[in-house]
């Protein structure tokens, strides 16, 4: 496999800063369509219309008209985009300088007092964060990630532009201030005028903005890698947008928990790469530095064991942080002061067994359980990884069970994408490929090089393609569907390789909790050395992620025609194959696979073991047929 040469982030368009005046909406409406597959909101369009010109005007004010600005800029290795980038040269040291800019047509808001990152804003639904707080994180976020800016030989500053409001309309936003991240109104144009001019004057070609542009980008920071210090030491996520919203929230919901005894649901949904457990992380990190009783848990023991291991080595205090969702049948009502329930897809109707003694049945759903273990209960979760039949986990049983203790219930939907190459096209072009999402499968335009996908034809060559990039330093994990025995490992301590296909086999990852020769036990097969010789299934990979992803379609899911067939008799997994219909299996192979295709984070290998579902793929994939 080739490594991705367009992982650079890129603008829809660069401009100079006199043509804002009479901005190319058709160009920028065509750039947007080809780049993301589909054509932009209307209200994004007009956005552009009456936004660019405004910051036109700033700019040939502040003698900036011939300066290149790097308009809707996606950041690295993110869906996330910032309005524009305007590329200049620094007055005072004659060295590259960019200022990110964020353009706001708010006309009124007002501060959530409780909360100081986050207001209210008329007509928008929901809390929003505050302007110099989305600028500042967005401009700290590119200094993560490019490398430019690692010497300092680069400077880079953020401003918000609300250009309809007034001082007198946002003049909470006072105190908010930052040296290098400001926000201005339309009273304060001639202020906004003077930060530009002491930040930049105009390059004399383009060097300026193709240096930024071409900067490398630094690796994604693979979250088991940096929990530790996530947890112990201090924040190595940058959050943005809606995860910076809901971290808010939460603590919000702390502070009038103490206060004023008052209890929050907080449910944070997003599908594979959109940031829950980061958030979930930093959230641990933070409120157990400052004392207060918090608990990680999940509902997959591969998760909170890596957790426990990778975030809580050598600290036995960080590792009792993580648990399971069947731990708090007896806990104290309201005992924490927050637990955060990551993966709560995974949320079974009764924290109960069919061996579990009476004493430790509650009679109580899970949810409810959990629930009443904490004062500010959260719960992070993707409907559309309900892998298993009974996992209950959704946005509504959460509701239902809050809405019956009389409990508020917040929502924050996270709209950005941290995996997959920061490709939102990638896992919009899997959910279309599964028929999970509307519209059928679509061709893979490849989204301007951020992912690389590709067709292996055979087993062995899906191994060959990732093995290169295990010996170039790169992360590298195999998968398959559930089609295959899973056997004990033989008397001798070798694994069986139950996975056959043709002359190719290898074996399923261990199945217990001792390592095996040089592989390693179950629950770390995903982060540990020794993991790529083995093939994982489903529930050692979900809530996992690693660089290179390969993806091996089983028999349990095939294409004929215009449609998938789920084959029950072809699955090995007797959760799926011996406890659902006919329907619930069709649904939960389609998510399995859903799962495994989104762990990736620079590209995936695919392979079918059946012939018309592997030229199938070769059709939609370039290069691949």
């Amino acid at each position: 496999m080739r490594r991705p040469g367009g992982l650079r982030p890129m603008p829809l368009l660069r401009l100079t800063a006199d043509s804002l005046a009479k901005p190319p909406l058709p160009r920028l409406v065509e750039a947007f369509q080809r780049r993301y597959g589909t054509p932009p909101d209307l209200a994004e369009v007009r956005a552009w219309g009456k936004s660019l010109p405004a910051l036109g005007t700033v700019l040939t004010r502040a003698g900036l008209d011939e300066a290149e600005v790097l308009v809707e800029y996606r950041l690295p290795l993110a869906s996330m985009r910032a309005d524009a980038v305007v590329c200049g040269v620094d007055p005072r040291n004659g060295r590259n300088s960019y200022v990110v800019v964020e353009l706001k047509q708010w006309t009124k808001s007002a501060p959530i007092t409780t909360t100081p990152d986050l207001c209210v804003v008329d007509g928008m639904r929901g809390p929003q964060l505050r302007p110099t707080e989305q600028v500042s994180r967005y401009c700290a976020y590119i200094r993560d990630y490019l490398s430019i800016f690692e010497s300092g030989a680069c400077s880079l500053a953020g401003a918000a532009y609300l250009h309809n409001a007034s001082a007198e309309q946002f003049d909470w936003l006072r105190s908010c201030h930052g040296d290098d991240d400001r926000v201005f109104t339309s009273s304060d144009t001639a202020d906004l005028v003077d930060f530009l001019r002491e930040r930049l004057v105009p390059a004399h070609d383009a060097r300026c903005a193709d240096t930024f542009l071409s900067s490398p980008v630094r690796p994604a920071k693979e979250l088991m890698k940096h929990a530790a210090h996530e947890i112990d030491k201090q924040e190595q996520f940058v959050l943005l947008d809606e995860q910076e919203v809901a971290y808010s929230l939460v603590r919000r919901a702390v502070v009038q928990a103490r206060e004023n005894r008052h209890k929050e649901v907080i449910v944070v949904t997003g599908g594979p790469g959109s940031g829950k457990s980061i958030i979930a992380l930093s959230l641990l990190g933070e409120l157990a530095r400052h004392g207060l009783q918090v608990v990680h848990a999940t509902g997959s023991r591969s998760f909170t064991t890596t957790l426990r291991e990778t975030a809580g080595r050598d600290n036995s205090r960080v590792k009792s942080l993580f648990k399971y969702f069947n731990d708090f049948t007896r806990a104290q009502a309201d005992g924490l002061a927050v637990l955060l329930c990551d993966e709560a897809h995974r949320i079974r109707e009764s924290s109960a067994k069919r061996y579990t003694d009476s004493s430790n049945r509650t009679g109580k759903a899970q949810v409810e359980e959990l629930i009443d273990a904490a004062q500010v209960p959260v719960f992070l979760l993707d409907e559309r990884q309900v892998v298993r039949p009974g996992e209950v986990g959704t946005v509504e049983v959460i509701r239902a069970a809050a809405l019956a203790r009389g409990l508020t219930i917040r929502h924050v939907a996270l709209d950005g994408q941290f995996r997959n190459g920061g490709s939102a096209a990638y896992y919009r072009w899997v959910r279309r490929l599964l028929d999970l999402d509307e519209g059928g499968p679509a061709a893979w335009d490849g989204d301007a090089g951020r992912y690389r996908l590709e067709v292996a034809d055979s087993p062995a060559a899906l191994e060959g393609e990732l093995a290169a990039q295990l010996a170039a330093g790169e992360g590298a994990r195999m998968t398959a569907g559930f089609c295959w025995p899973w056997s004990e490992p033989r008397r001798d301590g070798t694994l069986v390789p139950d996975v056959r296909i043709g002359d190719w086999h290898r074996p399923w990852n261990v199945r217990g909790d001792r390592s095996v020769g040089d592989a390693p036990k179950s629950a770390m097969w995903a982060t540990a050395d020794g993991g790529f010789g083995q093939i994982g299934c489903v529930y050692t990979a979900q809530g996992f992620e690693y660089t290179w992803n390969g993806v091996i379609f089983g028999p349990d899911l095939v294409r004929r025609g215009d449609s998938w067939v789920a084959m029950r008799s072809a699955s090995q997994d007797p959760q799926l194959a011996r406890k659902t219909t006919d329907r619930q299996f069709a649904r939960l192979v389609r998510n399995v696979y859903k799962v495994l295709l989104t762990r990736g984070l620079r590209g995936t290998v695919l392979y079918s073991t059946d012939p018309e579902t592997l030229e199938f793929f070769r059709t939609l994939i370039p290069g691949s047929a």
